[in-house]
């Protein structure tokens, strides 16, 4: 495991410090968790990325979509119990 040392200013060490004991944690262990979940976001908000480029990608070279009012009606019955059919794409022109 490497080792990293960082220089915070007092007032965000005294924060830490606080937040980790009320949450039961070192600040060692509430540093390295707050600096995963960092990394994690935006790990993820780089692929959520990468995969509306790619999708948009695709409805240019092809015109392949779902029309966004299925999707919603879709989703609004989804969300009220009601059983209606997986939107189908179509191809824009």
């Amino acid at each position: 495991m490497a080792t990293t040392s960082l220089k915070l200013p007092d007032s965000l060490k005294e924060r830490i410090v606080k937040l980790a004991a009320d949450t039961g944690k070192s600040a060692h262990a509430f540093m390295v968790e707050a600096i995963a979940e960092q990394t994690d976001r935006i790990e993820e908000d780089r692929a959520f990325m990468a995969r509306a480029e790619a999708s948009l990608k695709h409805y240019q070279e092809t015109g392949i979509a779902y029309d966004a009012d299925d999707v919603s009606a879709y989703f609004r019955a989804k969300i009220q119990g009601i059983d209606l059919p997986k939107p189908q794409p179509i191809k824009r022109s």
